[in-house]
């Protein structure tokens, strides 16, 4: 009952998050737009909110965003499912570089979590974009993250600068864990910025009131960001970014011994089974861009921007699965693109075109111990050795306003993609099979925006999203859910989805107010089906039938008083697909896995009026989530016997700057001690934890 009176203040006072000004989002039409007046749901964050909220990873700092599960299937691996999509189906963007890569699986998966939130300025979600500007995979959302940079461009010009950052943050939960950050920038005003950073953490093993401390929960990470930013004029920027980050033995601590299961009331989870299951990752980001922009009202091309990246990524699983049963698997991918982006102003309106292509080239590698040692095995091998992809496109977006009231964007991309398998697993007779296959696609956005009047905004239209299979679907050979061999196939089509969307958005300077909601069309989906009705059988990847997905999302703000604000927001979504029983039965239709079950957030926040102190309460909340896929029951490390239960969550934040050069934080999170799991992840939430950050600048 607690749960649903929280519910049902979260709907009655339907509010917004982190920072109520109005800040400007590019990533919603490659242009600076303000968020208010886009024609797509957006959400937007900063570092600031990751030091107030007290951060801990990528995905968690979208956990208090309308419209988005943060499932983790470890602490240290986190997928956000955004409008019901996850992995593979959500596009993520570094600067406007794309971050995924023809290896993603499907389903919750961890490469979010190997970005360092850290090394980032802000981030952009927009929620429902569609394919045309950024491509493949936007199902549910595009996330666009920032790089920090020295901003030497509002410096004095001419002048050297030099500044910096040193950050600690202390999380009592388990046996502790420890956040580190050192930051510095300088440079020449108006010509040059160098913003260099490093941050270390040592997650310590978590804990709650009902598993109790959850060994093995705990992993180490380093990462490294640096960014030059140059000047050649004040029409022509260069700028050269790099990143780096490692995590060792994240384990799938749901699949170990050291996971005893979960009993809430009636509800349970089954115990780990595996002696060992540890994923070690790293990655890596270059990219260098050149920027022009014209300030000639009547040039034909008003700016232009080429970059040019390498991105690598490296991914090892260990297994221990019993004694006589040792496996190991690796992948490496190396990723190198081109990204060229042009506007020009035509018809009285502006339009953004350009061309993007990325090359993928994928070495993979399988080992197994049954007694003797480890031995090179092609049928442990995660994916197809020696393997490339290529992805191009080509958009046209074009934005026309219609009078001061009503104004017009729309889009069209025509995608291009190929996969060349090299040593593909087929059987022992023809353990290093070649394959190949191509797909092509045109897909179009129609969105729109009407100003009612000064406070009132209504916006919607139709977004569609394209998907060609990937190295993963194709040819992926890994462990899934609880323990189930998952296998890729040759024979997947690429996956479609439409989303029709009607927002509304007031603002009146006291009080901010937004709603939406949205229709989801999915055409073939990919997922993955059991080969047969029998018990431990293993899936492989198939195409679905159609399936469907919608729901609403309200968020906003109300200024009580000078120094208080209560914000807050609620979502709900319901969503069916169509798929087979097992390969060859006959359909079913059924919920779409991990549907977000009714959720919501209250938060109160006191600012003082003179001193630079603030406090804010919070309640998370979400209702049961008890409907359930035939893949979310047989998940049953993950997710309890008739789903995973209610849950209310009470935190409390505090932040001081004692003087102009430091900045404290603290944090009492989940003040009830309550044992709570959030939907689908292998672990659940660490019960009441102290946290503890000191910022100082210089």
């Amino acid at each position: 009952m607690r749960s649903i009176n929280v519910l049902f203040l979260a709907f009655i006072l339907p509010l917004a998050a982190q920072d109520f000004l109005d800040p400007l989002v590019v990533t919603a039409t490659r242009t600076e737009t303000p968020a208010k007046t886009a024609a797509y749901s957006s959400e937007l964050f900063s570092s600031r909110d990751f030091q107030e909220n007290t951060v801990r990873t990528l995905p968690d700092a979208l956990r208090y965003t309308p419209g988005v599960l943060v499932q983790k299937t470890a602490h240290g691996h986190g997928s956000p499912f955004i409008r019901g999509f996850t992995g593979r189906q959500n596009l993520l963007l570094i600067d406007g570089v794309r971050f995924n890569n023809s290896t993603f699986r499907g389903g919750p998966v961890q490469y979010w979590n190997t970005v360092d939130p850290y090394s980032f300025d802000r981030f952009e979600l927009i929620r429902s974009q569609g394919s045309v500007l950024y491509g493949s995979d936007a199902a549910g959302g595009t996330l666009n993250a920032f790089t920090k940079f020295a901003d030497f461009e509002n410096e004095v010009v001419g002048q050297v600068f030099s500044r910096g950052s040193a950050y600690y943050e202390y999380r009592s939960n388990g046996r502790g864990s420890h956040i580190g950050r050192v930051e510095t920038q300088t440079g020449v005003g108006g010509k040059f910025g160098l913003h260099l950073g490093i941050s270390m953490k040592e997650f310590g093993d978590i804990e709650d009131s009902s598993v109790g401390l959850m060994r093995g929960t705990g992993y180490p990470e380093e990462a490294i960001d640096a960014r030059i930013d140059y000047a050649f004029s004040s029409q022509t920027k260069l700028t050269l970014v790099h990143q780096y980050l490692n995590q060792d033995n994240v384990s799938r601590w749901h699949s170990t011994f050291n996971n005893p299961g979960w009993i809430h009331g009636n509800q349970v989870t089954a115990p780990g089974t595996f002696i060992t299951r540890d994923i070690d990752q790293e990655r890596s980001l270059t990219y260098f861009r050149i920027a022009h922009e014209n300030e000639r009202a009547d040039a034909p091309i008003r700016s232009l921007t080429a970059t040019f990246s390498y991105q690598t990524s490296s991914e090892s699983e260990f297994q221990n699965r019993k004694v006589g049963d040792r496996r190991y698997q690796t992948n490496d991918t190396n990723t190198t693109g081109i990204d060229l982006e042009l506007t020009s102003n035509l018809a009285g309106g502006s339009l953004v075109y350009g061309l993007d292509y990325y090359h993928d080239s994928v070495d993979s590698y399988g080992a197994r111990d049954i007694g003797a040692g480890f031995a090179f095995d092609p049928s442990n091998r995660p994916l197809a050795d020696d393997s490339t992809y290529d992805l191009l496109g080509a958009y046209a977006q074009y934005i026309r306003p219609f009078g001061e009231k009503f104004e017009l964007t729309t889009g069209v991309r025509y995608t291009y993609a190929r996969a060349e398998l090299g040593k593909n697993f087929i059987s022992a007779a023809n353990p290093n099979a070649s394959a190949s296959d191509s797909w092509d696609d045109i897909s179009a956005s129609v969105r729109g925006t009407y100003r009612i009047n000064d406070e009132w905004l209504v916006f919607g239209g139709v977004s569609q999203a394209f998907r060609a299979p990937n190295l993963n679907d194709l040819s992926g050979n890994v462990t899934s859910r609880s323990g189930t061999p998952a296998a890729g196939s040759l024979t997947v089509e690429p996956e479609e989805f439409t989303t029709v969307e009607v927002g509304v958005r007031k603002d009146s300077g006291n009080y901010g107010f937004s709603a939406a909601v949205y229709y989801t069309d999915i055409s073939n989906q990919i997922t993955s089906v059991l080969t047969a009705l029998a018990p431990n059988s293993p899936t492989v990847t198939t195409n679905g039938s159609d399936g469907y997905i919608y729901g609403i999302e309200l968020e906003g703000f109300y200024k009580l008083a000078d120094q208080w604000t209560l914000s807050g927001f609620a979502s709900w979504q319901e969503g069916c697909i169509k798929t087979p029983v097992f390969i060859g039965g006959p359909e079913q239709e059924e919920y779409l896995s991990r549907l977000l079950p009714l959720s919501g957030s209250v938060a109160l926040r006191w600012d003082h009026v003179e001193k630079p102190l603030w406090i804010e309460g919070r309640i998370f909340a979400s209702a049961e989530a008890d409907k359930l896929s035939s893949r979310d029951r047989g998940d049953i490390q993950r997710i309890p016997t008739g789903g995973t239960p209610a849950y209310a969550a009470v935190s409390l934040r505090a932040g001081y700057n004692p003087t102009e050069n430091i900045q404290l934080t603290a944090a009492l999170e989940n003040l009830l001690d309550d044992d709570y799991r959030l939907h689908g992840s292998g672990q659940n939430e660490p019960g009441f934890n102290a946290i503890f950050g000191v910022k100082y600048l210089w």
